[in-house]
């Protein structure tokens, strides 16, 4: 069974953790979390770009002048493509979809490959709990210099009733922080360094264990 160092606040050690091998022991398959993280950029993608076609853009419906006669080109209406402040051909829309399926398993066994690959390479940092009562920064910041992860880019995940540790992080740069329950493979691989309360730990090996 895989196992991590326990930190204190003070920055000693408590001993050591013990971690569910589904979760923080997975072999890591570099092509498999890359689809993960396809999917799940992919999936939050927003179409921002729109552009009118000419039923949308704003002109009269008349035909600019008769069909025959005037030597000039034969036009049925002024928002036609052809004619400036007209309607874009084949332009963006922001009805478009990006969505790509991923199996919740799928989804799932790439989020553990990510935290074993944390744990293997010693970027998993275990503590009993944060402390930083009423949201201190100054706390926050002389905890993180206790710790490996010291200077380095850093998600702390917590309990989502853990607030205060929200509220400490949130002006300091390089420094993120995730509830447990909202675990994701983009989010942790942003971040050097993973540094999780020990109750974090209970409920991410609860939800997210693999049948």
């Amino acid at each position: 069974m895989a196992s991590i160092i326990l930190y204190t606040t003070d920055g000693s050690t408590k001993g050591e953790l013990a971690l569910n091998d589904n979760l923080f022991a997975v072999p890591v398959d570099a092509g498999f979390v890359h689809e993960a993280v396809v999917a799940q950029n992919a999936n939050s993608r927003v179409a921002i770009a729109h552009t009118k076609t000419r039923g949308e853009v704003a002109g009269s419906g008349k035909k600019p002048w008769k069909q025959k006669g005037t030597g000039r080109a034969r036009h049925g209406s002024r928002r036609s493509p052809l004619w400036s402040g007209g309607g874009i051909t084949f332009g963006p829309r922001n009805n478009r979809n990006f969505t790509l399926k991923i199996n919740r398993k799928a989804r799932r066994k790439a989020l553990a490959m990510v935290l074993s690959d944390k744990v293997t390479n010693n970027r998993l940092v275990a503590i009993d709990k944060i402390g930083t009562e009423g949201g201190k920064t100054r706390q926050l910041i002389d905890l993180l210099a206790k710790l490996p992860s010291a200077g380095k880019k850093t998600v702390i995940v917590t309990t989502p009733d853990d607030r205060s540790a929200c509220r400490a992080a949130q002006n300091l740069s390089g420094i993120g922080t995730l509830p447990a329950n909202a675990l994701n493979v983009v989010d942790l691989l942003r971040f050097d360094y993973v540094i999780m309360t020990e109750p974090a730990i209970q409920m991410v090996s609860e939800i997210y264990k693999r049948d």
